[in-house]
């Protein structure tokens, strides 16, 4: 059995690893700190779990972390940085589901994220934790970055192209949207229903936090620098992310042949679903399971390859991803814990 910790619970992402772990076969729950609430019993904050965990929150203690096999951080950026170097130093094992050591360039890091990097011995040595792409990698790391959300859905789509070689990747586009938790739990005016509901809006449209993330990952994909653009909405709903992905073919004769390339890349992946050529796929279908669903789609005489994905932001785009790349590095069945289907309606 894994004995688990969970840096940072009261948020979104870290009930949705509780949800997870509430049923997985061979992980355990441990400790799950909060600054804020420590001393509240998590089934009081998150009624759902009542039945499934009597632990309290706790103030984060290293030495209670360190008699963990793994420990997620579900925190605010900076944070993970601060208190990785001990954990590491005990041969604990980490999930980060934060964004501090997604990117490597730290300079650009820094650029983003406001700050200077803490830890920068252990971000030159932590695997970036897309299964998809490293799984190898993922099954020996001591230290998994876990993707962001947005990265997750438009790396997975525009993958098959770009490792082939079948588009110009000077001219990428990523138009996505996310309902309302991706901005996280808490308390902004921005978030009330009230500014959101019956609303639809862009948002960071002259550069997001998640772009230089998206841009590695295409990149390195590509074997060469990429040009993306990418255009992030909030829309009202609770959860789910749709990324509608654009790309001009090399070669227009190739198009003939997408569809099977993308189901032969994808075969052998639990939790990648390549729909029929033409199928619209909606962010229900994947609401609340690890999967990510898409399609292609191309309009009538264009060389423009469109690919619709679909991913649930707080699983597959965070806590269900973060489980995916602990089972790999624990050597478990890939799909432990993540088994259920998607909530319908």
């Amino acid at each position: 059995m894994i004995n688990v910790g969970i840096v940072g619970g009261t948020g979104y992402t870290g009930v949705e690893l509780l949800r997870i772990l509430a049923v997985h076969p061979e992980a355990t729950v441990r400790c799950i700190t909060s600054r804020s609430e420590a001393g509240m019993p998590v089934a009081d904050m998150y009624p759902n779990l009542r039945g499934h965990f009597d632990l309290a929150f706790s103030e984060p203690d290293a030495a209670a972390l360190a008699e963990c096999d793994l420990v997620f951080f579900a925190t605010p950026h900076g944070v993970a940085a601060r208190m990785v170097p001990e954990l590491m130093a005990a041969g604990v094992r980490v999930v980060d589901l934060s964004a501090d050591f997604r990117i490597r360039d730290l300079d650009i890091w820094a650029k983003w994220y406001g700050m200077r990097h803490e830890s920068p011995e252990w971000a030159a040595k932590a695997v970036y934790g897309l299964p998809e792409v490293a799984r190898e990698q993922i099954r020996e790391a001591q230290l998994v970055a876990n993707p962001g959300c947005y990265p997750t859905a438009v790396q997975l789509g525009f993958l098959p192209l770009l490792e082939q070689g079948l588009v110009d990747v000077k001219r990428l586009i990523a138009d996505a949207k996310s309902g309302a938790s991706g901005a996280g739990r808490q308390g902004s005016v921005g978030m009330l229903h009230g500014e959101i509901g019956e609303s639809f809006k862009a948002y960071g449209a002259s550069g997001h936090r998640h772009l230089p993330e998206i841009r590695q990952g295409l990149a390195s994909a590509a074997g060469s620098d990429v040009g993306v653009t990418f255009v992030p909405h909030l829309i009202p709903m609770v959860r789910g992310i749709e990324a509608t992905l654009y790309a001009e073919l090399n070669n227009p004769a190739d198009f003939d042949r997408l569809q099977a390339r993308y189901e032969a890349r994808y075969r052998d992946e639990p939790f990648v679903d390549v729909m029929p050529f033409g199928s619209h796929p909606e962010t229900r279908s994947v609401r609340g399971a690890n999967h990510c669903r898409m399609a292609i789609h191309r309009q009538e005489h264009s060389h423009v390859v469109i690919v619709s994905s679909v991913i649930d932001n707080l699983v597959k785009g965070a806590a269900g991803q973060a489980v995916q790349n602990m089972n790999i590095m624990f050597g478990l069945r890939e799909t432990s814990g993540l088994d259920a289907p998607a909530l319908l309606p």
